[in-house]
C-alpha cells in the first residue's frame, strides 16, 4: 500500500506539472507573441513613416521591372499622417449599405476605407465597430485596387485623380470613375455594392487616340504591416486562395513568400518573386480569423496569381508588406476600339450562409474554403448548419448546442447502451474483484489471469466502456473547430454571465465568481512580480463540468488496481484545469453530454439490479 501511495503522489505532481507546462511553456507564448504582433502592428498605426506612403503597391503579376519615377507619390509632409488625416488628403465617395459604411479614393481609385456595421472589437454594445481597410498615407494601410498595367507601370497611375458621377456608392446604386491619361485613351471604372459585401468592379478602356495600345487588367490587394495572429495550428491566418481547384495557403513568415526582384540565383535569374500561380477561376486574398479580403477574378478567364511579402529595406519601407494580385493577358486596344472586364473583390465577415450564396449565385470556384473548416469538414460542416439551424429556431446557440447534444446522444443511443450494459455488469462484478485482489495479493499475473477468467465466464468486455468516450473524441474536437473558426459563434450569448460561447467562462473561483471585486490571486501574484496563470482562473461552468464528470466516474466500474483507480479519480480535476480556458460552448456541450450520460447509465444500471 506504501508502493501505491507513493505512485499516488507521484501522478499528482505530474498531472499538475503538465498542466503548469502546458500554460508557461505554449498558451503563454501564444499570448505573449499575439500581445507582441498587436504591439507592433499598433505601432505601424501609430507611426507610419513618409517614406512608407512613397513607395506604393509592387506591380501586379511576375513584373521585375520597377515603376517609373512618374508612377511614385511625392513626399506629402514631414510628420506621420493619422488616419483622418489620409482620410481627408484626397477627394472620396461615400460606401453606404445595410452592413457597410466607408469611403472610396478619388486619388487612385482604391477602396481603402471599408467598417463593418454588424461586428464590434468586444461584446460590449459601444465598443468601436470593426474597421476592416485603412488608406494608404496613413497607418496600417489596407486596401483594394484595381487598373491596366503594361510592362513596366501602371495605368491609372497611383495618384490619378478620378471623377466620379455620384457622390455615394449604395446597393442598386453604382458609381462611374472616369480618368483621362491625355493621349486618346478614356479609363471608366464602374463600382456596384451589393447587401452584403461583394463589390462589383467594370473596367473598360476607350481609345480615342491615334495609336495601338496594349494593357492587362489586374486586381490587388495590399497590407501594410504584419498584423497579430493567434498562431494556432488550427486556423490559418495569412494569405490563401484557390487555383485550378486547389486551396493554397500561405503564412506571414513563409519564406517562399519574399518578393525581392532585384535577388539573383546562381543562373542569374531574380529568385524570390513570391508565389505564382496559374489558374481559369479561383480566388485569391488575404484572411484574418473571421475577416476576409479576397480577389475574385472572372471566373472563365484565365488569370496569373500571385502572393508577395516585401520585406523592410531600410529605406524607403521601414515596415513589412504583403500583397496578393492577379493579372491577365494583355489585350490590345486599336484606335477607335475598347475592351471591358468584370471582377469582383470581398470585403468583409466569413459568414457562413453569405459565402455559400456567392459560391452558388456568383459561382465563385470553392469559395467555401475562405473558412478553414480542418482536416474533417464531413464532420465540422454537419454539426455547425445544425446548430445555427436550431439557433435560427430558438433564437440561442447555447440552447441550440443543448440540443445538438441530444441529437448526438440519440444516434449513438443502441451503442452507448450495449457500453453502458458491459459496465453495469463490470461494476456487478465488482465485490468479486476486490476478493481476488485481497486473494492474490502482489500476485499480479495470477490476478490478471483469474480476472480475464471470470470476464469470459460472464461475457464482460472490459474494453467496452471506453467506446462512449472515444465517441465524443471526433465530435468534441468538430465542435470546438466551429465554435474556434466561425464568426456566427462570435459574441454568441447563452444565459447569465456567458456573453460570448466563443470564449472561456469569464467568472473566477478566486474573486468568488465576480462578489469580490478584485482577483486575490492576481494580486498575490502582481506583489511577487508575475502575471497571474490563466490556468487557474476556472469559472462555474468548468466547475460543473468537472462535478459531472467526478459523478459518472462514480457509476463506472472502478479498475482493479487501486493505483488505476487513484488516477482515474483524478481526470475530472484534471478536466477541469484544461477545459476552463476553452470555449464556454465547448465546455457546456461537454457538461450537458455528462448529464445524459449519467441519466442514461443510472437507469441501466437500475434495471440491471446494479447498486449505484
Amino acid at each position: 500500500m506504501a508502493e501505491d501511495q507513493k505512485n499516488f503522489v507521484l501522478a499528482i505532481v505530474l498531472s499538475i506539472v503538465i498542466i503548469v507546462a502546458f500554460e508557461f511553456f505554449y498558451m503563454q507564448p501564444l499570448r505573449e507573441q499575439a500581445a507582441q504582433q498587436a504591439a507592433q502592428q499598433a505601432e505601424i498605426t501609430a507611426e507610419a513613416p513618409v517614406a512608407e506612403i512613397a513607395d506604393g503597391p509592387a506591380l501586379p503579376g511576375r513584373a521585375v521591372a520597377p515603376a517609373p519615377p512618374g508612377d511614385v507619390a511625392a513626399p506629402v509632409d514631414a510628420t506621420t499622417m493619422s488616419r483622418e488625416q489620409a482620410l481627408e488628403a484626397s477627394p472620396r465617395i461615400e460606401v453606404r449599405t445595410p452592413r457597410l459604411s466607408g469611403t472610396i479614393s478619388l486619388t487612385g481609385g482604391r477602396i481603402d476605407d471599408i467598417t463593418l456595421i454588424d461586428y464590434r472589437e468586444t461584446v460590449e454594445p459601444d465598443s468601436p465597430q470593426i474597421t476592416l481597410l485603412y488608406p494608404q498615407g496613413g497607418p496600417g494601410a489596407y486596401f483594394a485596387e484595381f487598373g491596366w498595367v503594361t510592362a513596366d507601370r501602371k495605368f491609372p497611375g497611383r495618384n490619378a485623380e478620378w471623377r466620379a458621377d455620384y457622390s455615394v456608392l449604395s446597393p442598386g446604386k453604382p458609381v462611374t470613375l472616369t480618368w483621362q491619361d491625355g493621349n486618346g485613351l478614356v479609363f471608366t471604372r464602374r463600382i456596384e455594392v451589393d447587401e452584403g459585401y461583394m463589390f462589383t468592379v467594370t473596367q473598360r478602356v476607350e481609345n480615342r487616340g491615334q495609336t495601338s495600345a496594349e494593357l492587362a487588367p489586374y486586381g490587388l490587394i495590399s497590407r501594410t504591416g504584419t498584423p497579430p495572429t493567434l498562431g494556432f495550428y488550427i486556423l490559418h491566418e495569412g494569405l490563401l486562395g484557390v487555383f485550378g481547384g486547389t486551396l493554397k495557403e500561405i503564412d506571414y513568415d513563409d519564406e517562399d513568400l519574399v518578393y525581392d526582384p532585384t535577388s539573383r540565383a546562381p543562373n542569374g535569374m531574380p529568385d524570390k518573386l513570391g508565389e505564382n500561380f496559374n489558374s481559369t477561376g479561383g480566388w485569391l486574398g488575404i484572411s484574418d480569423k473571421y475577416w476576409l479580403v479576397a480577389l475574385v477574378p472572372e471566373q472563365s478567364a484565365p488569370f496569373e496569381g500571385s502572393y508577395k511579402h516585401l520585406l523592410p529595406d531600410g529605406g524607403g519601407r521601414s515596415v513589412d508588406r504583403y500583397q496578393v494580385d492577379f493579372k491577365r493577358a494583355a489585350q490590345r486596344v486599336p484606335p477607335g476600339g475598347s475592351i471591358e472586364v468584370t471582377d469582383r473583390v470581398f470585403i468583409g465577415a466569413k459568414e457562413v450562409n453569405l459565402i455559400n450564396r456567392y459560391v452558388d449565385e456568383i459561382g465563385i470556384e470553392r469559395f467555401d474554403l475562405a473558412i478553414d473548416w480542418g482536416w474533417y469538414p464531413f464532420l465540422t460542416k454537419p454539426i455547425f448548419y445544425v446548430i445555427d439551424q436550431f439557433n435560427r429556431w430558438f433564437g440561442n446557440f447555447g440552447v441550440a448546442i443543448l440540443l445538438l447534444t441530444v441529437l448526438i446522444k440519440a444516434a449513438f443511443f443502441p451503442l452507448a447502451n450495449k457500453s453502458y450494459k458491459a459496465m453495469s455488469k463490470m461494476k456487478k462484478l465488482q465485490p468479486q474483484m476486490v476478493e481476488m485482489r485481497e486473494k492474490y495479493g502482489e500476485d499480479k499475473q495470477k490476478m490478471q489471469q483469474e480476472l480475464m477468467k471470470l470476464y469470459k465466464e460472464e461475457k464482460v468486455n472490459p474494453a467496452a466502456g471506453c467506446l462512449p468516450v472515444l465517441i465524443q473524441i471526433p465530435v468534441f474536437f468538430a465542435l470546438y473547430k466551429v465554435l474556434f473558426v466561425t464568426i456566427e459563434m462570435r459574441h454568441a450569448p447563452f444565459f447569465g454571465w456567458i456573453r460570448d460561447l466563443s470564449a472561456p467562462d469569464p467568472t473566477s473561483l478566486f474573486d468568488l465568481f465576480g462578489l469580490l471585486p478584485f482577483d486575490p490571486l492576481a494580486v498575490v501574484f502582481n506583489l511577487i512580480g508575475f502575471d497571474s496563470p490563466e490556468f487557474l482562473a476556472i469559472g462555474v461552468w468548468p466547475l460543473v463540468m468537472g462535478l459531472t464528470m467526478f459523478l459518472q466516474q462514480k457509476l463506472n466500474p472502478q479498475p482493479a488496481d487501486p493505483m488505476q483507480a487513484k488516477i482515474m479519480m483524478m481526470l475530472p480535476i484534471m478536466f477541469t484545469f484544461i477545459l476552463a480556458r476553452f470555449p464556454a460552448g465547448l465546455v457546456i456541450y461537454w457538461t450537458w453530454n455528462n448529464v445524459l450520460s449519467i441519466a442514461q447509465q443510472w437507469i441501466i444500471m437500475r434495471r440491471m439490479g446494479v447498486r449505484v
